[in-house]
């Protein structure tokens, strides 16, 4: 650090003479530390004429650390500024040896990183060196009795740096409660997905075993075998599909980046009857890829199935204001606007079971939905009438 140019007579104001603090009954004790030996004379003379007790000077911070094990200061006036050991990093072992030292800092610098780094480091005030006597004087008095001055050059600055940390961690703390919410919303999700998938399960398996029992104990005609044997088969496989589905909602949680056209590709790829269009620049989206691959299967299926053999179904993938949107168009017959609901409830179907000519166990669209929420999107009717019906699959990117 280069000499102070200031004449030591001249160095510091004349300061008026302070009273004792309140609660000392000697004078408070200063050590004092800087490598410039006319500043440090001058501080000697201020720090008298203010009826404190200079027991010790230090051109270094090493050297400070040493006299304060063996001088005991109540307050060290530090310069931040100096060879070898500068006086952040002289206050922070200091503080940590002694915390109920007094560090007030001294600088002629107003700089942030160094007003903060003293501050950190455990000082109790921050003062310029060309601020008046008195300043200086009120900043060691303040550290004695364990309070703090920061010069009034560095406190417009300080304010301005806490209320910018301030600041930053309240949008840190609303992040983290609006990504706490959305995790709370996703598990609660998923777990009414398995409640509802095990709670179907029982359907299937109670007609089966009602089937089967019928057949060994009852003596039925060929014929009647012949249906008995029919409805059994048919349940088994509603049951492997429950069970393929469940096992998908069980992996809902495990995602990655997954190209939602692709996966539309693939199941399209299957009927020759189902085309995928898509814009370009799409964003991959966080999703389980069995899952996000049975969702698009759900909806091709129930369009496929409600529409006539010689008309197609076209899905329709672009971005929307908050993801990605995925449309299955068929060219069905419709479905009225009050079951626009109802049909994404398990086990519902529009058909009256002595009418029906769809088979299904009426559980698609309501596991896609179900699916479709537990990754943080939707699935829901967005149009329908006699020209057909559009199913509409959101999928948000933030999820």
């Amino acid at each position: 650090m280069a000499p102070d140019p200031r004449p030591p007579e001249t160095s510091l104001m004349e300061p008026a003479v302070l009273p004792r603090p309140v609660g000392h009954s000697r004078p408070i004790r200063v050590l004092v530390v800087d490598d410039n030996a006319g500043f440090r004379e001058s501080l000697l003379s201020l720090l008298e004429a203010g009826n404190l007790q200079v027991v010790g000077e230090a051109g270094s911070g090493v050297e400070a650390l040493g006299l304060v094990r063996s001088l005991a200061p109540d307050v060290v006036l530090m310069d931040v500024r100096m060879p070898t050991m500068d006086g952040i990093e002289a206050t922070r072992l200091l503080k940590a040896d002694f915390p109920d030292l007094g560090v007030v800092a001294l600088s002629g610098h107003e700089d942030q990183e160094i007003v903060r780094g003293m501050l950190v480091a455990g000082a109790s005030g921050y003062v310029l060196k060309d601020s008046d006597g008195d300043e200086i004087l009120t900043a060691v008095s303040r550290a004695a009795q364990g309070g703090a001055l920061l010069s009034s050059g560095v406190t417009s600055h300080v304010i301005e740096e806490l209320t910018e940390a301030l600041e930053r961690e309240r949008r840190r703390t609303g992040e983290l409660e609006a990504a706490q919410d959305a995790l709370v919303e996703r598990s609660t999700r998923r777990q009414q997905l398995v409640a509802r998938l095990s709670h179907e399960l029982r359907t299937p398996v109670t007609v089966i075993l009602g089937v089967a029992q019928t057949l060994a104990k009852v003596e039925a005609s060929p014929e009647q075998e012949a249906e008995l044997l029919a409805r059994l088969v048919t349940r088994a496989r509603d049951l492997a599909q429950l069970v393929e589905r469940f096992e998908l909602a069980i992996d809902s949680g495990l995602t990655e980046r997954v190209d939602v056209g692709e996966v539309a590709r693939d199941v399209a790829a299957r009927d020759e009857r189902v085309s995928v269009t898509t814009v370009d620049g799409l964003p991959t989206a966080n999703l389980n890829r069995g899952v996000a691959s049975r969702i698009v299967e759900e909806l091709v299926d129930n369009a496929l199935r409600f529409s006539a053999p010689d008309t197609n179904v076209v899905v329709r993938i672009g971005a929307g204001s908050d993801g990605i949107e995925v449309r299955v168009v068929d060219e069905g017959p419709g479905i009225d606007a009050r079951e626009h609901e109802r049909i994404f409830g398990p086990l519902e179907q529009l058909e009256e079971l002595n009418v029906r000519i769809h088979q299904g166990a009426g559980m698609g669209l309501a596991l896609a939905r179900t699916a479709a929420r537990a990754m943080g999107g939707d699935v829901v009717i967005e149009s329908s009438g006699a020209d057909g019906s559009t199913f509409l699959w959101t999928i948000a990117l933030s999820s």
